[in-house]
């Protein structure tokens, strides 16, 4: 799986204001898959959580973790997360994740 250094310089980020650590895909096609991100081995974990209206797609990577929101259209909305944000962001989404990377 990419690395979220690599991710970060592959792809052009913004940060979202008001979320330290939190940055939004600011260019690409709204129908990239997080596979599509990532590569096609990472393991996505999907929930409906009643604090968002989309469904949530998340992958822990190695310092963070992406975030992406599939909405009723089909569209994604992703995002990147250091550690701090992407912990900050599942614990207000009230999404636990294993914490181990690439299985036990």
């Amino acid at each position: 799986m990419i690395t979220f250094d690599e991710l970060m310089a592959k792809w052009s980020w913004k940060p979202i204001r008001g979320c330290p650590g939190r940055y939004i895909l600011n260019a690409g096609p709204a129908s990239l898959l997080p596979e599509d991100l990532l590569g096609p081995d990472v393991e996505v974990s999907t929930f409906r959580v009643q604090a968002a209206k989309d469904t949530v797609l998340v992958v822990r990577m190695d310092r963070g973790g992406l975030i992406s929101y599939r909405q009723t259209n089909e569209r994604y909305l992703h995002t990147l997360n250091n550690a701090e944000g992407f912990e900050r962001k599942l614990a207000s989404l009230g999404i636990e994740l294993k914490e181990t990377i690439g299985g036990e």
